[in-house]
């Protein structure tokens, strides 16, 4: 059963679109070798209802790099809201707090046709 498209909802998932897209900019402006040569993509981007946390999940390529990278971004996380700050601070009054994942769901699919091949 899906839920009725309210106000608060259709707000959520727009800031959540914004971010991702500028979250995916952010990874593209500072280059692959601020994270040791790996490609970071942001594959979802989830905003809680009062908009003070955004959960975001990334791709990274080498997925062998992932955790690594990972960690590098969580450690500059602080400095990316800063940037982020600046690219939403028209839209948003409160620059949410950001919350990093792996979304390894390329992996996962990997795997799964790793298994019916055989």
């Amino acid at each position: 059963m899906k839920l009725p498209q309210t106000e608060s909802n259709t707000r959520q998932l727009k800031v959540a679109r914004q971010i991702q897209k500028d979250l995916s900019e952010i990874f593209r402006n500072r280059g692959m070798a601020v994270y040791g040569g790996a490609m970071i993509s942001v594959v979802h981007v989830r905003i809680s209802p009062d908009l003070s946390v955004a959960h975001s999940w990334i791709s990274v390529f080498p997925s062998e790099k992932a955790v690594e990278v990972l960690k590098l971004v969580q450690e500059h996380t602080k400095a990316i809201r800063g940037e982020l700050g600046h690219r939403v601070g028209k839209q948003l009054r409160i620059v949410p707090e950001l919350v990093f994942f792996l979304d390894d769901s390329l992996d996962y699919a990997e795997h799964i046709e790793e298994l019916l091949k055989t």
